[in-house]
């Protein structure tokens, strides 16, 4: 995954400083986005969310030129959150690799089951990335691999490929029980859990 593409608004700009005002509508576009988009799914408009919200069409466009700009800034929440995760997670990893991992799967797929919205934001959104998860999650492996608890050979492509796969299969099969999602986030890492030596005869 690549960075924010360079069109896109930076959602960490200093709203500590603009008038009361305009940083409530600015809260307001956003949880009126979430909602929106919750119930439309990505098709929503910036009309439908300007309405939800309150405002006219122009207070908007003021902070989301375009509707992609507004997606972006939902699903850099999303990264922010995903973020705190897995800060979190490699802190136990130096211990612990493979259940710190689990455990962060676990987390993810369990949001995933409950928000859907977080998975059709995520994918609909073009150049989307941060280097600063994918050197975490890299650095998760090794030391899996290094505690001699993951494959040799395991990667980060692994991780996305089994888990996207998972969640394309649960979604299509409208599976939204937490719990399952966890169970095959298990099932998914546990294909790439470092085989015992076989016994000796």
């Amino acid at each position: 995954m690549s960075g924010r593409t360079a069109s896109a608004p930076d959602d960490a700009q200093n709203w500590a400083g603009r008038r009361a005002d305009a940083r409530q509508n600015h809260e307001r576009v956003l949880a009126a986005a979430i909602e929106v988009f919750t119930e439309h799914g990505i098709g929503a408009t910036i009309p439908q969310v300007a309405a939800r919200a309150g405002v006219g069409k122009a207070t908007v466009y003021r902070s989301y030129p375009t509707k992609s700009d507004l997606v972006q800034a939902l699903a850099q929440s999303h990264i922010e959150w995903f973020q705190e995760l897995t800060t979190a997670a490699v802190r136990a990893a130096q211990t612990d690799a493979y259940h710190a991992l689990e455990a962060l799967l676990e987390r993810i797929a369990a949001r995933l089951a409950e928000d859907r919205l977080m998975i059709e934001v995520l994918s609909g959104v073009q150049g989307l990335g941060d280097e600063r998860l994918e050197q975490q999650l890299d650095q998760m492996l090794a030391l899996g691999r290094a505690q001699g608890s993951l494959r040799a050979d395991a990667t980060g492509l692994d991780i996305q490929v089994l888990v996207s796969g998972v969640a394309r299969a649960l979604i299509d099969l409208d599976i939204r029980d937490p719990e399952v999602w966890r169970r095959y986030a298990r099932l998914a890492l546990a294909a790439l859990r470092d085989p015992p030596a076989p016994a000796q005869p």
